[in-house]
């Protein structure tokens, strides 16, 4: 895990250190989240699942539930296309606690059809 590069994940959102991505019908990456991080408002950019490897991450959705993932919880996200709220679109993300947040993300590939491999229809 080398030749990581500080920048927002979607446009709009908090930069984080982010490692290269690995593409072949998905994309995996690495990416970093510093000691007191918060995120602003955002989509996930694509249907992902989100695993702490170390550290805790937290996660509001708009209705104002939180929850915190740390390493062996997974998180899958997938709120793209949703309406603005009260000044909300999609969910904030935010490091907890005194240490960075690692987390792995792996995206499938959605441009080769209509479906996901996490969606029936």
């Amino acid at each position: 895990m080398t030749d990581f590069e500080l920048a927002a994940i979607q446009p709009g959102a908090a930069p984080q250190w982010q490692g290269r991505k690995h593409h072949d019908g998905m994309t995996v990456m690495v990416t970093v989240l510093p000691v007191g991080w918060v995120g602003a408002w955002h989509e996930n950019p694509a249907p992902q699942w989100i695993i702490p490897l170390s550290g805790t991450w937290s996660v509001e959705a708009m209705d104002g539930i939180r929850r915190e993932f740390g390493p062996g919880d997974i998180s899958f996200g997938e709120d793209q296309g949703c309406e603005e709220v009260e000044g909300r679109k999609g969910h904030r993300s935010t490091t907890v606690g005194d240490l960075p947040a690692t987390l792995m993300i792996v995206q499938f590939d959605t441009s080769r059809d209509k479906t996901t491999p996490c969606r029936f229809g």
